[in-house]
């Protein structure tokens, strides 16, 4: 274990992606955020099935940050079940992970 992990998060437009990447980086819960166009997503909602065109946020955070950053990303994504799924980091280039580490795994100093 590194102690790093990268949330996937989808989003229906660029605007919300902005807002919860500017948050969770802006609040230190997160070095990075990826924001990634041209999703097209297909799948079950109350028993419908639905296809919508949604962005892709990929977060690099600290592991001991994973609770926060969950709140705070129901708190400002518009869906009734926003996806949060976390894959943690077993290994990469230690410089790049300690650099992870000391941007998200702190208080925010603003």
């Amino acid at each position: 274990m590194t102690g790093v992990e990268i949330t996937l998060i989808t989003v229906p437009t660029l605007e919300v992606g902005r807002t919860i990447a500017d948050t969770l980086v802006g609040e230190r819960l997160a070095a990075c955020v990826n924001i990634l166009p041209g999703l097209v997503s297909i799948y079950r909602w109350e028993g419908a099935l639905e296809e919508d065109a949604e962005w892709l946020l990929i977060v690099k955070g600290a592991t001991t940050r994973r609770a926060e950053v969950a709140a705070r990303v129901r708190e400002l994504h518009p869906y009734d079940e926003p996806e949060v799924l976390v894959i943690e980091v077993t290994d990469g280039s230690q410089s790049y992970l300690k650099w992870v580490l000391d941007e998200s795994d702190a208080p925010s100093r603003e």
